[in-house]
């Protein structure tokens, strides 16, 4: 009656643990599924988001190339001595002298009256 009391116990211990290793294979087949759907979705969404920044490469690199286009010919065009010598009058060309020297236009000349007698109001 012990043998079978102890077969028993025995029996009952290999149920409990094939239980417990059973449960563990099926909790770990459920994270690994988990991950795996986890991955496809980050997978899916980085695929995604690579298009997108492809295509804002490519627009940005015909940006760059139009940029480029419009300055060599703003500089083409400041360049042509025309365009220094003959487009501005002798009085247009002494403002832009001053401007970029910061002397205020007509400097040498003092102002001896004030716009809208200002003057009598100080």
């Amino acid at each position: 009656m012990k043998l079978r009391i102890l077969i028993g116990i025995v029996a009952l211990a290999i149920t409990a643990s094939a239980g417990w290793l059973a449960r563990g294979w099926f909790e770990d087949a459920q994270r690994l599924t988990e991950e795996r759907a986890a991955r496809l979705v980050a997978d899916a969404a980085m695929a995604r988001e690579a298009d997108i920044a492809g295509v804002v490469e490519d627009r940005l690199a015909e940006l760059d190339a139009n940029e480029r286009v419009i300055d060599r010919g703003i500089i083409r065009e400041i360049q042509q001595p025309i365009y220094r010598n003959v487009c501005l009058g002798d009085n247009a060309v002494r403002l832009l002298n001053d401007a970029a020297a910061g002397r205020s236009p007509n400097s040498t000349e003092p102002h001896t009256q004030m716009p809208n007698d200002t003057a009598a109001a100080e």
